[in-house]
C-alpha cells in the first residue's frame, strides 16, 4: 500500500504523513510541484528520524502514476460521494490525497469519479488537516486488510 500526496504544500504535514507511513510500513510518494524542498528543515523536523524507514518516490505527473499503475487507486475527497469506509481496500492500493490549499485537479476527480471516498464531517466545515486524513484512510486500510503495509 502506498499514501499518495499530490501537491503537498505544507511541510508539517508532510513530515507528519513520512511518520505515518513509516510506523505501518508503507511507501509515500509526493506529485510534484512540492510547495517546500524535500531537504525543508520542518519537513525533517516533522519527520524527525522516520525518514530511513519510507520507501519515498517523487513523480510528475498524478496521471501518468494512476494510468500506469498496476495497482488499485481511491482518492480522498470531500466531494466524493461514497464513505470511505465503503471501499474494499487490498494491500497493493494507491491512496491518493489532494493537495492543502486545492485539493486534486478537478479533471482527475470527474475522470475518476467512481474511485472516489469522502471522510465525514460535519455541514458546511472547511476540510480536515491533510496528516489527519491520511491516518484516518490509511488506518481503515489496514484495518480492513488486517495487517500492516509490507
Amino acid at each position: 500500500m502506498k499514501v499518495v500526496l499530490f501537491e503537498p504544500q505544507i511541510p508539517q504535514n508532510a513530515g507528519n504523513v513520512v511518520r505515518t507511513c513509516s510506523v505501518t510500513g508503507c511507501g509515500l510518494i509526493f506529485v510534484r510541484p512540492l510547495g517546500f524542498c524535500i531537504e525543508d528543515r520542518w519537513l525533517k523536523r516533522a519527520g524527525l528520524d522516520y525518514w530511513e524507514g519510507v520507501s519515498l518516490d517523487v513523480v510528475d505527473s498524478l496521471d501518468d502514476l494512476v494510468e500506469g499503475a498496476e495497482s488499485s487507486f481511491v482518492f480522498f475527497s470531500s466531494k466524493a460521494k461514497r464513505l470511505y469506509t465503503q471501499e474494499k481496500y487490498h494491500l497493493d492500493h494507491l491512496l491518493i490525497f489532494g493537495s492543502e490549499t486545492h485539493g486534486l485537479p478537478r479533471s482527475f476527480t470527474q475522470k475518476w469519479e467512481e474511485r472516489g471516498v469522502t471522510i465525514p464531517m460535519k455541514h458546511g466545515a472547511r476540510c480536515l488537516n491533510l496528516a489527519t486524513s491520511v491516518g484516518i484512510g490509511l488506518y481503515e486500510a489496514i484495518r480492513q486488510t488486517k495487517m500492516l503495509c509490507r
